[in-house]
């Protein structure tokens, strides 16, 4: 989905006036509403543009949008979803802050949709059917250099949530570089979430990297060291190899991110293993399935010249979640998390994460002088929908700023997402990934700042 920035309206004298270029006829017949709307001169460029790269066959979505007799079929659904800005899925609000990336429909195209079928969604003229983009296979974001599969995990029918950790190792004759590693799910319906790090062996520490179990079940297992030591993690003397955090990560909807040539990326160790520290599967349907993800890379010639980092506010983070995460039963909830920054920074992409009960998520810096620095407001939760969000340009924040997360948590019978009923207490317990517990977390993805990267455009499809 390409980035679509809503027209803005400005309000002069009571009067809406739409900003459009002087004179451009073209621009005046682009947002022309047509007497008469129809799937391929109309609907189809707006679906194409905005819906098919997840609604289609190899898609994340269920159902494809890609024929006239498919969208046919959902024709009064698109019109309710756009109208009540449910989908395309973006949560964020635009007038807070923009990203990379935006899916947001504008008030155009929102009106061409609902007209098409006020009229009857008719097909209209068959040479008048755009070309449907290309999309490329087996990954959202192009044709990596390669490809490592995952240890294919097998789910009976009915089954609950499922915690794993997953090794993946690799062996290559030298060191590597790569601007993106990606997480693709086999089965995207039951995996929920990936969060992985990269472990990295030294040569002659480490023998077989591909021995020991491939799978733990943390739920079976349930200690770390206990798990490490099937999954055979240790370098052959015991002691435990370098770790790399969050190297390759997966939520439904967030793609594999990449930053401008030289900002980012990773250094591939000689012997390593991607360590899938919590893939989580959620319920399954009625059937029992097979799931073989795998993880693509795409290697670059330079070596990563400024490496990013990252933080966390709130659960298992940096600073605590105030005044806790126990939510009681019929109550709604504010929290909020605190951490000063003790350098200045450049903050590139932005994480929140709540689970079920989450109602609105909102992310500042308080600045030294007192100015504020707006990260992102998401007024309207959606625990289905928790993007990675990219800045369009580096936001600096200063030096012994206060970086502020606010969150609202519903557990009400109000909540149609609430897990119980009659609502029960639910918490933070340790960092759990249940669904049906909670968490609090801002996570930013940084790099020490240097003079000048505020001007600098992360938005790599314009580059």
């Amino acid at each position: 989905m390409l980035l679509i920035k809503r027209i803005a309206n400005l309000s002069i004298i009571g009067v809406s006036i739409l900003i459009a270029s002087c004179g451009d006829n073209k621009d005046v017949e682009k947002n022309t509403i047509p007497a008469k709307v129809n799937f391929t001169e109309h609907v189809a460029p707006i679906l194409y543009q905005n819906c098919t790269n997840c609604h289609r066959p190899g898609g994340i979505a269920h159902f494809s949008l890609v024929t006239y007799l498919q969208s046919k079929n959902y024709a009064a659904s698109i019109a309710y979803v756009v109208r009540e800005h449910i989908m395309p899925p973006w949560p964020a609000d635009v007038h807070y802050t923009q990203f990379v990336g935006e899916r947001v429909l504008n008030d155009h195209d929102e009106k061409i949709l609902e007209k098409w079928v006020k009229d009857g969604v008719e097909e209209g003229p068959e040479n008048k059917l755009p070309k449907l983009p290309a999309y490329p296979e087996g990954s959202s974001i192009g044709k990596p250099d390669l490809r490592i599969p995952v240890q294919p995990y097998f789910l009976k029918s009915n089954s609950s949530d499922r915690f794993l950790l997953i090794k993946v190792p690799f062996e290559f004759p030298e060191d590597k570089y790569a601007s993106v590693i990606e997480f693709v799910p086999g089965r995207k319906n039951v995996v929920h979430h990936v969060n992985g790090d990269m472990v990295r062996y030294d040569v002659d520490k480490k023998k077989d990297v591909f021995a020991g179990s491939r799978i733990v079940d943390m739920i079976e297992d349930s200690t770390i060291t206990l798990a490490y030591q099937k999954l055979d993690l240790p370098n052959d003397d015991a002691t435990y190899p370098v770790l790399q955090k969050s190297v390759v990560n997966y939520l439904p909807g967030a793609y594999g991110q990449k930053y401008p040539d030289g900002i980012g990326g990773y250094i591939l160790p000689r012997k390593g293993v991607f360590l899938l520290n919590d893939l989580h599967y959620g319920f399954t349907a009625k059937e029992d399935i097979w799931d073989s993800s795998y993880i693509n890379i795409f290697f670059s010639k330079l070596p990563p010249n400024r490496p990013v980092a990252e933080f966390q506010l709130g659960t298992i983070g940096l600073s605590p979640v105030e005044p806790d995460l126990i939510i009681q039963p019929n109550t709604i909830k504010h929290v909020m998390s605190r951490f000063k920054v003790p350098f200045d920074i450049s903050v590139l992409t932005v994480n929140p994460h709540m689970h079920l009960l989450g109602q609105s998520f909102k992310g500042y810096a308080l600045k030294p002088d007192g100015d504020t620095i707006r990260l992102i407001s998401i007024p309207r939760w959606d625990f289905n929908w928790q993007y990675f969000y990219t800045f369009l340009k580096m936001v600096h924040i200063p030096k012994a700023s206060i970086i502020v997360a606010e969150g609202v948590y519903d557990n009400t019978t109000n909540n149609l997402l609430n897990p119980y009923n009659p609502p029960q207490i639910v918490q933070d317990r340790n960092g759990s990934m249940r669904a049906t517990d909670e968490m609090f977390q801002f996570i930013i993805t940084y790099l020490p700042y240097q003079q000048g990267d505020e001007n600098i455009s992360l938005d790599v499809s314009k580059q």
